[in-house]
């Protein structure tokens, strides 16, 4: 008996091999198909966009893939657009530290989001030039969508269900009036432009320059209280998916996101994008650069969705985001929020204070050598040259040295400009 029990246990015994071929298997059905288009019409030559679908957390490992979409609309000539376009993407991953797993990785995104966008905004700034960009910059993997922002550039949530949710905020001067305190705090002096008698006309804008936004990459002729460290939202989707649709104010400006939404509802992605842009310029005519990325995420089984149900009442709850709990039975509640088709809220911040959004950690910023490194522009540090972020002033040695993250003197300098804690208008070097 005991040898027949012993062969029987033996024979359930499943090779190793087989079960991580079985572990692959699940998890690439789990894997949701990510589906584009994408179409824009050209007034003054200054939008930009960048899709990459084959991006990968670890490189040669086709099952850390993900997607990035996002859009750069440039003021005041292209050249900001274009470089960030060429150069965020890359900052943004150099902020990540390696070797970490998937979810630990997304959760290290905000903070490189923040690192990247401000990298960016420096070294545009090294070149001396001018112009500006606002930049919505969209990170998919699997069902997790990380969205950074500056400027005007918005992004949306059609949910499966019909419930549309902004992933976005405007920094627009005229419709923010927190940004607009943060300005004049600053140092910055926000009104509307003044014409022959006195009259002002116009939307809100800051001054000097007469920039309409709060937020931005470039711009260093206007004052560095215009901040480049983006507002973050983290969502999972439920598996019954939805779609993006990323757009530029050339959209925004002729329709509101329900009704961008509602414009192309139960059309591909590939054709969704185009109906947008044809509905902004029916509505509004081409005024100003018209740019559209749709994006469906899109369940392994069902590769091409129905058209959601017209909204009801009921299925507006459905998506309501809920915070994601801090206990031990996190994944067992991100399960039953998928189920019933909740769209699950991750992260969300949004405050221009660099210290904020850098974090409170004192091993912050020590590569594995023990060099520390800024945590901006990822330089490497002596440990006598490094500032921590969370110091009163650049010239202050009251506050605590030792805790990170840390910054370098250039990083540092510019911190405290966007703080107002330094006459703006100096160039960083």
């Amino acid at each position: 008996m005991a040898s027949r029990a012993g062969r029987r246990r033996h024979h359930d015994l499943v090779p190793l091999a087989a079960l991580l071929s079985r572990e692959m298997k699940n998890e690439k059905m789990e894997k949701p198909i990510v589906r584009y288009g994408y179409a824009a019409q050209s007034k003054k030559g200054e939008d930009y966009f960048l899709i990459k679908t084959d991006c990968q957390r670890v490189p040669g490992n086709n099952s850390s893939s993900f997607s990035v979409f996002a859009i750069f609309d440039g003021h005041n000539g292209n050249a900001a657009a274009i470089f960030t376009r060429e150069n965020l993407l890359n900052h943004v991953l150099g902020a990540l530290p390696r070797g970490l797993g998937p979810e630990e990785w997304l959760q290290a995104l905000p903070r490189a989001l923040v690192a990247g966008f401000v990298k960016t905004d420096k070294e545009f700034q090294r070149r001396g030039e001018t112009s500006g960009t606002t930049a919505t910059f969209v990170i998919v993997d699997r069902w997790t969508v990380t969205v950074a922002c500056v400027g005007d550039s918005r992004c949306i949530l059609d949910a499966q269900g019909g419930a549309v949710t902004n992933l976005t905020v405007d920094h627009r001067l005229e419709e923010n009036i927190e940004e607009r305190e943060r300005v004049t705090a600053s140092g910055g002096e926000v009104g509307r432009l003044s014409i022959v008698g006195g009259a002002e006309i116009g939307p809100l804008r800051c001054w000097p320059g007469g920039l309409c936004l709060s937020r931005s990459i470039g711009d260093m002729d206007v004052g560095e209280f215009i901040v480049p460290v983006p507002y973050v939202k983290q969502v999972k989707l439920s598996k019954a998916g939805g779609r993006l649709i990323i757009a530029s104010d050339g959209i925004w400006d002729a329709l509101s996101s329900e009704m961008t939404a509602k414009s192309c509802r139960g059309v591909p992605a590939e054709l969704a994008a185009k109906q947008v842009v044809k509905e902004a310029l029916r509505t509004r005519g081409l005024k100003d650069d018209t740019t559209c990325i749709v994006v469906d995420i899109i369940p392994p089984d069902n590769e091409l969705p129905p058209p959601p149900p017209p909204p009801k009442k009921q299925n507006i709850l459905r998506a309501l985001f809920r915070k994601r709990s801090q206990s031990h039975d996190a994944s067992k509640l991100s399960k039953k929020l998928s189920a019933i088709n909740i769209v699950e809220e991750l992260f969300e911040e949004g405050s221009a204070m660099l210290a904020e959004r850098l974090g409170n950690d004192e091993n912050s910023g020590q590569s594995t050598s023990g060099i520390f490194i800024c945590a901006v522009c990822q330089v490497d540090l002596a440990s006598s040259e490094g500032i921590s972020v969370h110091a009163g002033s650049i010239f202050s040695t009251s506050s605590k040295p030792w805790q990170g993250p840390f910054l370098c003197a250039d990083c540092r300098n510019k911190k405290d400009a966007m703080e107002g804690k330094r006459p703006s208008g100096v160039k960083v070097s």
